[in-house]
This record gives structure tokens, C-alpha cells and sequence, in this order.
């Protein structure tokens, strides 16, 4: 089964090379990836050079998500530079949303060059009539919400329990997005939404599910395996449960029944959104 990585940062100043992240596909099978720009919007990392560099250095393996400064004198310039350069979207906050002098602007620049826009925030973030009117008038962008919509800690419950049932209405808000068939899901590693276990067996196993908030299984019900994407998010995954079982905490998980449903998780939806056929 082919599997795209559609979550990972790589650099030099930040980070591990390229070179770290090919290791760990090939490792692994994973035959494509999306190196994302490190840093939020508001403080990142504007310098592209070292993600288009790697575009030249591995043709066909990678696509490349930029991240615009929103104190740029001209923000569409360069997104249309990002664009040129061969970025195929864009990073995002909703905090970012209010720092652009003009919004909007952006949005519709996005919108006409034909480009994803990977957007970072919480559940209350995702839950938002902000966010919720962003999607609906720009129903034409492929819009992706990372992180598993910043379920986990984020949605008010603990990383490794069942949790408050607020924490559970707040996921549920931030998943109505879903109702735009424009808006996709990031599905992470495991350790991003459930503590380690106190005992560890020998090799990876289903015992870390017994921890599990059924954040899956919630997103599952409103997106479907057709708009659901893995991301690994290396290499912060390293100092979480690692690439590998990050990968195996998705195959393995109970949430996905079948080789069918696993193929659009692990590759059909991103072969979709970013086009790498």
C-alpha cells in the first residue's frame, strides 16, 4: 500500500536536514511527503530557499507548503513568489487571519492561483463562525485543518483519559466543518492525543488504545476515511512515540477496518489534495 506523509518540517537552522527525513520514508515505505514551513505565521520562517532546494534535489518526491509574513509589505507578491518557486499552498493560523493588512486579499489570491492552504489552531479555533465563514466563502480551496483540529490537550481533556464531556462538545464543534467539502483532516501520531503507556512491550502494539480518547472515531463519523490524511509531523514525532509507530498507531488502529480505508488515510486523499500523481 502506498503511503504519503502529508506533515513533516525539515531545515537547517531549524530541525534535521533532508537527508534525516528520506532515512526515515525509506525506512518505512513511504514514497512522498509534504515538507510543511516550520514556525506559526506570526513568528516563522519566511526563508523558503532550503524547501525548494530540496524539490530540485529529490524531483517528484516532495511539495512544499510556505508560510506568508504577515508583516510583508506585500503579502500577495509573495505568496505569488511561493508560487512560482513551486510551492503548492500555504500555511496559516486563524490568529494570523486579523494581522494581514488585508485578509481577504490573500484568501482570494490563494483562491485564484489554484493552492491549499494548511491552517494551524485549536479546536476553538476550528470551532469558530470565523473559521466556519472562511470555508464557506471560499468553497473552492482546499483547505486543510493540521493536528487532528488540536484535539488532544487542546479540546480540554486529558492527553491519556476519557476526559470532561466539554472537552468532547468542543471536538464536536470544530469537526462541523467537515460539512464543507472543501475542508480536510490531518491525522497524527498517537502520542499527540494520548499519553505513553507505564509499560512498554517489546514491539508496538494495540495495548496504547486502551488509553485512547475515541478522537479518531469522532473525526471518522464527520469527515469519512475520504478526507483524511496521515501526518507524522517529523521530526517532533521522534521525541513523541517515534516515526515508525506513529505510522503503525494509524495502520493499527481499530477507528480503520480495512485495507480500503487505510489507502485513503494513508495516500488517496493526499494523491487528491496535492496532486502528486
Amino acid at each position: 500500500m502506498r503511503v504519503i506523509d502529508t506533515h513533516t518540517h525539515a531545515g537547517v537552522n531549524w530541525f534535521e536536514p533532508i537527508e534525516m527525513l528520506v532515512r526515515q520514508m525509506d525506512l518505512n515505505s513511504v514514497s512522498n511527503a509534504v515538507l510543511v514551513q516550520h514556525g506559526r505565521p506570526e513568528y516563522g520562517h519566511y526563508d523558503h530557499s532550503y524547501l525548494f532546494e530540496c524539490l530540485s534535489k529529490y524531483p517528484g518526491k516532495f511539495n512544499v507548503i510556505g508560510i506568508v509574513d504577515p508583516n510583508s509589505d506585500d503579502p500577495v507578491g509573495e505568496l505569488i513568489r511561493l508560487k512560482d518557486q513551486g510551492a503548492v499552498g500555504v500555511r496559516l493560523n486563524m490568529k494570523t487571519h486579523a494581522l494581514y493588512e488585508d485578509p481577504f486579499a490573500l484568501w482570494d489570491k490563494i483562491d485564484e492561483l489554484n493552492m491549499v492552504i494548511s491552517v494551524m489552531g485549536t479546536v476553538d479555533d476550528f470551532g469558530s463562525q470565523q473559521f466556519i465563514g472562511l470555508v464557506e466563502k471560499y468553497h473552492r480551496v482546499s483547505i486543510i485543518i493540521e493536528h487532528l483540529a488540536g484535539g488532544g490537550e487542546g479540546a480540554g481533556f486529558p492527553l491519556n483519559g476519557k476526559g470532561p464531556s466539554s472537552g468532547f462538545e468542543k471536538f464536536h464543534r470544530a469537526m462541523a466543518a467537515s460539512s464543507f467539502d472543501n475542508v480536510y483532516l490531518k491525522v497524527p501520531g498517537l502520542a499527540e492525543i494520548a499519553n505513553r503507556p507505564d509499560v512498554l512491550n517489546e514491539v508496538y502494539d494495540t495495548a496504547f488504545y486502551d488509553e485512547l480518547p475515541p478522537l479518531f472515531e469522532i473525526a471518522k463519523s464527520y469527515f469519512g476515511v475520504g478526507r483524511m490524511m496521515w501526518g507524522s509531523d517529523y521530526p517532533p514525532v521522534s521525541g513523541r512515540e517515534g516515526y515508525m509507530n506513529a505510522l503503525l498507531g494509524t495502520k493499527k488502529h481499530p477507528a480503520f477496518q480495512s485495507d480500503g480505508e487505510l489507502e485513503h488515510i494513508l495516500s488517496k486523499t493526499a494523491r487528491k489534495v496535492f496532486n502528486f500523481d
